[in-house]
Parts: structure tokens; sequence; C-alpha cells
């Protein structure tokens, strides 16, 4: 069973920056995609990052610019980089994995079948 293991939430102000990790283990497909995501209280999911199996990466309007999705193509560690955040960044973030996945932009991921990890929260104070 697919299991992710998110890291490297916290708290912050307004412009600064974090760095999340998601470590993926007993992985055994040879193709899929991964996103990040995230979900403040009171709203629905949303994509932040997503990379292919191609490594082509995407991002919403709201976070371009600002969120950098990568991957360790050894220890298949996802990360991502955040600044310039904001408030309204302020949600718990989670990594996914989609096996199979022939998705190239982040909102087309979200729809499949996918591991989820526990999460990572953070915040960021005006």
């Amino acid at each position: 069973q697919v299991q992710l293991v998110e890291s490297g939430g916290g708290s912050v102000q307004a412009g600064g920056s974090l760095r999340l990790s998601c470590a993926p283990s007993e992985v055994t497909y040879s193709d899929y995609c991964m996103g990040w995501f995230r979900q403040a209280p009171g709203k629905g999911r949303e994509g932040v990052a997503g990379i292919g199996t191609s490594g082509t990466t995407s991002y919403p309007d709201s976070v371009k610019g600002r969120f950098t999705i990568s991957q360790d193509n050894t220890e298949r560690t996802l990360y991502l980089q955040m600044n310039s955040l904001k408030p309204e960044d302020t949600a718990m973030y989670y990594c996914a994995l989609f096996p199979g996945c022939a998705a190239t932009h982040i909102t087309e991921m979200g729809r499949l079948f996918g591991h989820w990890g526990q999460g990572t929260q953070v915040t960021v104070s005006s």
C-alpha cells in the first residue's frame, strides 16, 4: 500500500516562505503523477501544483509564480516551495499520487483515483 508522508508545514508571516516535502513509500507503479492540494476550513479542495509523468508541471493562477513543485527522482520525494505567502494560503496541504495518470494539469489530477497523505498545516498570518 502506497504511503505518503508530508512534512514542512508551519506558521509564517505574510511574505514568508515554506518548503513542503512528501516522502512516498511502497510505490510499485511505473507511471504516475503527483500533486499538492490544499483545503481551508469551510472550503473545497484545491489543487495547487502538479507534476505529470513527463515532468510537466502545472499550477492554478492563484499560486502561479509563487509556488514551485519539484521531485527528487532518486528518492521520489516531492517538494513544494512556497514563496510570497499570503494569509489566503492558510490551509491543510496534502500530497497525492495518481497511478497510471495521463493528466497534464493539476485540475485534471484531482478527479482521478489516487493515494493521499495525511496533510501538513500551513498558517500564514498578516
